[in-house]
């Protein structure tokens, strides 16, 4: 490889703005030998990140068994890796300027890769578990870094383009992971579920160290005392929201001392981040309004994608007797539509379609896909399942590209790594909220939809053909005929509490479109 570009500069060092008549020149601020190549190293790091997110909870019953661990025990898989990843993510910024961006991504993908093996390797809970947090801590790394690399390295005429990319890997990612791990398990083992991202990170690695260009470093200090509260706070959040439908949620002292613990932590980061002269995180990212918009959008998007994600494929397979590999045929066509509507959505804002419009426009038929699927029976059939999922990918699609540029609009490069970052967490905090609103909701209106319609079965309901006073004489024939009868109303009850989580996230959904009229379209040059 060239030590020395074409313009005289050494390899990986930001292009100076070349100005003429006051404009700058349409050029990436971090020029690559092999941009397709290193561009293609970024996304498939990204890639093995967000599927990991959602893979393994496919296989824990498999893990379970294999391990001999209990129920309880066998969440922290899934548990470990998301603190891990939610504590981490806020330092990505402040690594990434003092031992360098290229170098800490590279390594993050090493550890990843490393620390997978581990996890497939693993021989009790414990073990996983550990693997587990170290998987969590250098994944956290990958999508800020990605992203900000990915518009570095990109031209800003191309910004949308690559964007588009980059969300549409993002978005991707979690719908094929169950899908994925479920194939991996049922014709394989549960441990490659795991050993799945040795392919993907070893080519991701070599593109990177050939082609990924050098970020200059700086000597930022380290606030340890912001990040050891931010940490108390992201982990006591992400504790609750994870541990919370296992212990029963606020019926439990467990579940208290989380939320008390989360409040405190998150007041003090706070008032420490406002009055501190070097706080960890660059809090000038939140004078900028467009940012602060995108930030709650994304809240809003990520409650309603992932708590969508929580419950279709549990629907499909208990209710409507959907294999797995059925329900990932099931699912596919949102994926589908993610990847349309993203290429859709960069493709409006290189026409110069007003911003504000074209989310408006994405959120809206994403709230038209909920109101389709709040519509469902237990006779629903699979074209309507695929439409619905086709259209809640598409409206995902088109909104997710113009908020990642709206997040960046007026932020200057070197404070792209910090705003990727907190948008990064945001998504996390998003998704783990919302299926654990989804997951509450559901159990609850289970419960409420159980009890009303099983106080409507009487002998007249099926017609003077059941008489339940007299039941008892056919002993256990009757008992088998009740257990038939209690499994039909909980199944109608089951039906009928997805209907109103769905409700539920349609209003949601419609609610965040204000916000889009709040956005500042950018100046046109």
């Amino acid at each position: 490889m060239a030590s020395a570009n074409a313009a005289g500069r050494p390899h990986g060092e930001p292009a100076p703005a070349a100005r003429m008549g006051g404009q700058e020149f349409d050029e990436p601020a971090l020029p690559t030998e092999n941009y397709p190549l290193t561009i293609l190293g970024l996304m498939l790091a990204s890639l093995m990140q967000v599927i990991d997110t959602t893979i393994a909870n496919v296989a824990l019953p498999h893990v379970q068994s294999s391990l001999g661990a209990t129920t309880d025990s066998v969440t922290w898989v899934l548990t470990s890796y998301m603190i891990a990843a939610a504590v981490a993510t806020p330092v990505t910024g402040w690594l990434a300027e003092r031992i360098g961006a290229r170098p800490l991504f590279i390594g993050g993908v090493a550890v990843f890769v490393v620390a997978s093996m581990l996890c497939g390797a693993a021989q009790n809970i414990q073990q996983i578990v550990i693997f587990r947090i170290f998987q969590g801590i250098a994944g956290a790394f990958l999508p800020p870094l990605s992203q900000s690399f990915m518009l570095d390295t990109t031209k800003p005429s191309r910004h949308p383009y690559i964007m588009s990319v980059w969300s549409g890997t993002v978005m991707i990612g979690p719908i094929m992971g169950p899908v994925l791990g479920g194939w991996l398990t049922e014709n394989w083992n549960w441990r490659f579920v795991f050993y799945i991202n040795l392919p993907i990170g070893l080519i991701s690695l070599f593109l990177l160290i050939a082609f990924l260009p050098n970020r200059p470093k700086t000597k930022r200090r380290f606030d340890m005392f912001g990040f050891a509260w931010l940490a108390l706070a992201l982990a006591s959040i992400q504790l609750m929201l994870d541990r919370g439908n296992h212990a029963d949620w606020f019926d439990s002292l467990e579940i208290w001392i989380y939320a008390g613990l989360a409040i405190s932590a998150a007041w003090i980061t706070a008032v420490h981040f406002r009055t501190t002269a070097n706080p960890l995180l660059d809090m000038t990212l939140f004078k900028d309004r467009n940012y602060v918009i995108a930030f709650a959008v994304m809240i809003s998007l990520s409650v309603m994608v992932f708590s969508t994600m929580a419950l279709v494929p549990p629907m499909l397979q208990h209710l409507q007797g959907y294999t797995v590999i059925g329900t990932g045929i099931a699912l596919m066509p949102r994926g589908v539509g993610t990847i349309i509507s993203t290429q859709l959505g960069a493709w409006l804002m290189r026409k110069g379609v007003d911003i504000r419009f074209t989310m408006a426009s994405g959120v809206l038929v994403s709230a038209w896909s909920l109101w389709m699927m709040a519509h469902w029976s237990l006779d629903v059939d699979m074209w309507h399942i695929v439409l619905a999922g086709f259209l809640q990918g598409l409206g995902t699609g088109v909104v997710f590209i113009p908020i990642n540029i709206v997040a960046f609009s007026n932020l200057k490069p070197s404070q792209r790594t910090d705003a990727s970052s907190m948008m990064n967490l945001t998504r996390s905090l998003g998704s783990s909220f919302g299926v654990s609103l989804a997951t509450v909701t559901l159990a609850h209106n289970m419960q409420v939809s159980h009890s009303d319609l099983a106080s409507n079965i009487t002998a007249q309901s099926g017609g003077g053909l059941i008489d339940f006073s007299t039941i008892d004489r056919y002993q256990a024939l009757g008992e088998a005929g009740l257990a038939m009868i209690n499994a039909e109303v909980t199944r109608q009850a089951s039906m009928v509490a997805y209907i109103d989580d769905f409700y539920m996230m349609f209003w949601l959904t419609i609610i965040s479109v204000p916000l889009m009229l709040l956005i500042k379209p950018e100046k046109k040059a």
